[in-house]
């Protein structure tokens, strides 16, 4: 039932943190401002009203024994003098047609109310800005105007408990949240560095904070060691085996060379297949292992690899290049991973079509071909390694290893991105896009 608050939630471990700090102080202090205008202002202001209403009704039983204006106010003094009162005779034509109280002057209708609930018959009540009250009431002489000043029957400072409350409340958030600063600035140095591996950098990075973040913190060096490890072991294997194998291909060769023409040429193209075989597995076995992240002009770069292929004969277009700018690439994985993209685009179909979209949130290098394209259900099959799937495309032209989709999903997911196939809309073969965040 409370899944619409989410939209409106901080994003940000230091947003939500915030909020967890401020939420219930400011809910504490809304509760006890309310607590404190209902139960304590309230109840000393209608008490000090109450107490100045009773001299008002003593005062006015004098003037009501009286014979004249002057022995009114003599008699009323002694009552009025106490409180701070005075009492005067207007005329008719003083008297206010209602009341005057602001609009945000709780404790002045606490006193207005206080008054006319005692005091039915009063005529008028004015709160004025110089801090003074003037009651207006009906007696044998006309109108009665007694005035006397607000500290009678309201609270001096009611505001100093709200502001005092306020500013410690400020100050404790203020402190509390530079500790806890501290304590999640931890947490986002190691999420940096999660982040930065996930994108094929290393980051220097040491465990800090709490237990439990250093716990994790050690757990990520682990793991990212033991990746490094993996990866490289598997470099150095497959690039062994690939470079041992090249001498005895070499032999075969030369073998073959002295043998007739007409025997020696089918041999020779298995072991040509062989050789590309092998420079297929190099490629695989490099990977994302070559050269450091680097800020890299993207469009310069695909632009770059779109002119070698056509002064090789291939049918490539360079669509569209959107958005200016750099992005933190391996330059060699990078070209590697769009020349194959190009090379399977050429071999299975008859064109191949090449668009850069840059933005501030990612890059994004298409490749579209007019070939068979790839069934929706074979997709995810087709970027693992040493997975054929030339019958869904065209094994007329010549078998693959099948590496070459996955050397480039490897050099996208090795610069945080992903590689998603699709079918081209205009094309209608096979669409490719490398999709790196920034």
């Amino acid at each position: 039932m409370f899944m619409w608050l989410k939209h409106y939630m901080p994003r940000s471990l230091y947003g939500r943190a915030a909020l967890i700090l401020v939420l219930p102080v400011v809910a504490v202090q809304l509760v006890v401002s309310f607590l404190f205008i209902r139960n304590h202002l309230e109840d000393v202001t209608t008490q000090m009203t109450f107490n100045a209403v009773s001299a008002i009704e003593v005062a006015m039983q004098r003037v009501a024994e009286a014979e004249s204006e002057a022995q009114a106010q003599a008699l009323a003094a002694p009552t009025l003098s106490v409180f701070g009162m005075s009492l005067e005779f207007p005329g008719p034509g003083a008297v206010p047609a209602q009341d005057l109280i602001g609009w945000d002057d709780f404790s002045g209708s606490v006193v207005r109310r206080v008054i006319r609930l005692y005091r039915p018959e009063t005529l008028a009540v004015l709160l004025l800005d110089n801090k003074e009250i003037e009651v207006f009431l009906p007696s044998k002489f006309g109108p009665a105007e007694i005035s006397f000043n607000r500290r009678r029957v309201t609270v001096t400072a009611p505001h100093q408990l709200i502001v005092t409350m306020v500013f410690f409340g400020l100050l404790m958030t203020v402190i509390a949240f530079l500790y806890l600063r501290n304590q999640l600035r931890p947490i986002t140095r190691l999420a940096r560095a999660a982040q930065a591996f996930g994108r094929g950098r290393v980051v220097p990075y040491t465990p800090a904070g709490a237990t439990e973040v250093r716990a994790a913190g050690g757990a990520f060096l682990d793991m990212r060691a033991r990746i490094e490890r993996q990866i490289e072991q598997r470099t150095q294997m497959l690039s062994g085996v690939s470079h041992d194998l090249r001498t005895p291909l070499t032999r075969m060769k030369l073998g073959l060379a002295m043998i007739d023409e007409d025997e020696a040429e089918p041999l020779l193209r298995d072991v040509d297949e062989m050789q590309r075989l092998l420079d297929a597995f190099l490629d695989f076995s490099r990977g994302v292992a070559e050269g450091e992240p680097e800020e890299v002009d993207p469009g310069a770069l695909v632009e770059q690899a779109v002119e070698d292929a056509r002064r090789g004969g291939r049918a490539v277009t360079l669509a569209a290049m959107q958005g200016e700018g750099t992005v933190m690439l391996r330059p060699l994985s990078m070209r590697r991973a769009v020349e194959n993209l190009l090379g399977n685009a050429v071999r299975y179909g008859t064109q191949a079509r090449v668009s850069v979209i840059l933005t501030d949130k990612s890059l994004r290098i298409r490749v579209e071909d007019d070939g068979p394209g790839i069934p929706a259900d074979r997709r995810e099959e087709a970027v693992k390694p040493f997975t054929r799937l030339d019958p869904a495309r065209n094994q007329n032209l010549g078998g693959g290893v099948g590496l070459g989709l996955a050397i480039v999903n490897d050099v996208a997911r090795a610069h945080g991105g992903v590689l998603r196939l699709s079918q081209s809309e205009d094309l209608g073969g096979l669409c490719a896009d490398i999709v790196i965040a920034r």
